[in-house]
């Protein structure tokens, strides 16, 4: 359903909410500042368009979104991707991309895509999001240490080899102030958690290197004075090739703010026992992010931290997270010039403790232990995202995962022929009454039983198979009751099949066809290849259309077999014919 959360929650909205949602919104407000500051810079730009982002964005997500406590704004999974985006194509290229990746969330939320993103592998989910989290750290070891480097390297070994190269030039200063702040962010929850520890830790060392006229680099001396004023809309200028290389970021860019918010979500909801739209968050995304860089913002998602934090604070309908934008844009207009005061290192020393919560490396150390094709899916992806680009590291990911399920499928699909195992008297079926070693089969008959989905992934095990068969029989069963859908290989191989055993002069039936198979084979055209008359119900009707076919006389059905309904005809009710009707 695509209706804003802040439509059906203001129904019943009341003034001792709103005080709650106007408390909270204003200290995620206090949160947001220093992370939409520390965001942009880490990303490449400028701290205005981190502010911006989390004013503009931060307000449309929380308006239109499917979330009743979502917090919109600039998120650390996002740095790694804008910085190579404006390092390669510049600011103008960065503002493209976005609203490329704005387009493809609304399309998402339109076609109810928002489920479907759910379905991402967790082991790629970890893999990138800790690979990001090491990326951001080592990015703010320069500033945290005030080392002398000119120019840092984008690319993660040759960073470390140049830091390695500079540890000699520390600037003490620099580093006590980085330390400093740390150690506010660690201790200051001891003492109070209504106020957010990086907001202290930035105006404590503020204050100090104020007062004392330390020298260490500031946003001021960086970048020069914020703006107090708000910006006007531009419309950027790209060209064409530029375009075209844009398109896979802006995916990514798409991908990221997809998943992130809604994990965002799903933990907002277990918070406040509620339930989120995912479609319409997809579209408030995607408003947000066509929006928020006319304005020179950066991409923006749902932030899980400043959502809980919404959340533990009061936060209940959407009108928090538009305080929290409120509370930014005033700031922003009247206190935005002393933010060139703040000095880097302890903008650093919040990433540094941002990267580390983002690293989850209990979750990633837990993940080592799951099965070996989901730790090899988990250390590619991480490995990629560390060394080659995120774009790469999810692309790869998914295909890794995609592979490696299918044959995980492949390998519980079963095909075995039930003939050669009837004199085995330890059967897996025994004791089932619609068994084939209950029954009795004619020489010259083949039984065939496929158990798990028929698709491309079980093909190859199925031709396999088949060619095991030392001699050719003159009537072969495929019995399929245990297989609940089979794709276009899985019919292509039927249909082939069934042309080669009839060159041969052998008589292919199926048994127990289920629902799902029925109705695939009725739509395509490889029914009539078959034959609507070689499928049957159940395995004594196939086994007594064998016996007809041989010019044997029919036995009665076993008498503690499962009763079958009278024969229809597949074509014209399919659902009625499949096995268990």
């Amino acid at each position: 359903m695509l209706v804003p959360k802040s439509l059906t929650t203001l129904r019943s909205y009341d003034r001792s909410q709103f005080s709650a949602d106007v408390v909270a919104g204003v200290i995620v407000g206090i949160v947001a500042l220093p992370l939409a500051i520390a965001f942009a810079i880490a990303s490449g730009v400028t701290p205005d368009r981190g502010l911006y982002t989390a004013i503009i964005a931060g307000f449309l997500i929380s308006a239109l979104g499917g979330s009743r406590v979502q917090i919109g704004g600039p998120t650390g999974a996002f740095v790694v991707i804008v910085y190579g985006i404006v390092q390669r194509f510049g600011i103008d290229g960065l503002i493209v991309a976005t609203l490329m990746a704005g387009v493809i969330l609304i399309v998402l939320g339109v076609a109810r895509m928002g489920a479907a993103i759910k379905f991402i592998p967790h082991p790629v989910v970890v893999g990138f999001t800790s690979g990001i989290a090491i990326i951001i750290c080592s990015s703010q070891v320069k500033d945290f240490l005030g080392l002398k480097v000119a120019n840092l390297p984008a690319e993660f070994i040759p960073k470390w080899r140049v830091i390695a190269s500079h540890l000699d030039s520390i600037d003490i200063t620099t580093a006590v102030i980085s330390m400093l702040a740390l150690a506010i962010m660690l201790v200051w929850p001891r003492v109070s958690r209504r106020i957010p520890g990086p907001f202290v830790a930035l105006i404590v060392t503020t204050v100090v290197a104020r007062v004392f006229n330390l020298p260490v680099e500031t946003i001021g001396t960086r970048f020069g004075a914020i703006s107090a004023s708000f910006p006007h809309p531009v419309v950027p200028h790209v060209t064409l090739d530029q375009l075209r290389g844009l398109v896979a970021p802006a995916f990514t860019i798409a991908l990221l703010a997809a998943v992130e918010s809604l994990l965002s979500a799903v933990v907002a909801d277990g918070m406040i026992g509620g339930r989120h739209r995912s479609n319409m968050e997809l579209v408030a995304q995607g408003i947000a992010n066509i929006v928020s860089p006319l304005f020179g913002g950066i991409p923006a998602t749902g932030a899980i931290a400043r959502t809980a934090t919404n959340v533990k604070n009061g936060g209940r309908t959407p009108v928090a997270g538009m305080v929290h934008a409120l509370t930014l844009l005033l700031i922003t207009l009247f206190f935005g010039r002393w933010a060139a005061l703040i000095p880097l290192a302890t903008l650093a020393a919040i990433l540094v403790v941002v990267s580390y919560h983002m690293s989850e490396w209990r979750t990633f150390r837990g993940e080592l232990t799951a099965p070996k094709s989901d730790v090899v899916v988990l250390l590619t992806t991480f490995a990629l995202t560390v060394i080659i680009d995120l774009t790469v590291a999810i692309e790869v990911g998914m295909v890794l995962a995609a592979f490696l399920f299918m044959r995980r499928m492949a390998e519980v699909t079963n095909i075995s022929v039930v003939t050669r195992e009837l004199a085995d008297e330890d059967g897996d079926d025994e004791g089932d009454p619609n068994a084939v070693r209950d029954r009795s089969v004619p020489d010259g008959v083949e039984v065939f039983e496929i158990n798990g989905p028929f698709f491309f992934g079980a093909a190859e095990q199925f031709k396999d198979t088949l060619n095991e068969v030392a001699r050719k029989p003159k009537v072969l069963i495929i019995r399929m009751r245990a297989v609940p859908a089979i794709d276009a290989t899985g019919l292509h191989v039927l249909q082939e099949l069934a042309r080669r055993y009839r060159r041969e002069g052998t008589l292919l039936l199926l048994s127990d066809v289920h629902a799902q198979p029925m109705f695939a084979l009725v739509r395509s055209d490889i029914l009539p290849e078959i034959g609507e008359e070689n499928l049957f119900g159940n395995i004594d009707d196939a086994l007594n259309g064998a016996r007809d076919h041989l010019g044997l006389s029919r036995l009665p059905r076993p008498a503690n077999a499962t009763a079958t309904v009278e024969r229809e005809t597949p074509t014209k009710n399919p659902q009625k014919f499949a096995q268990g009707s």
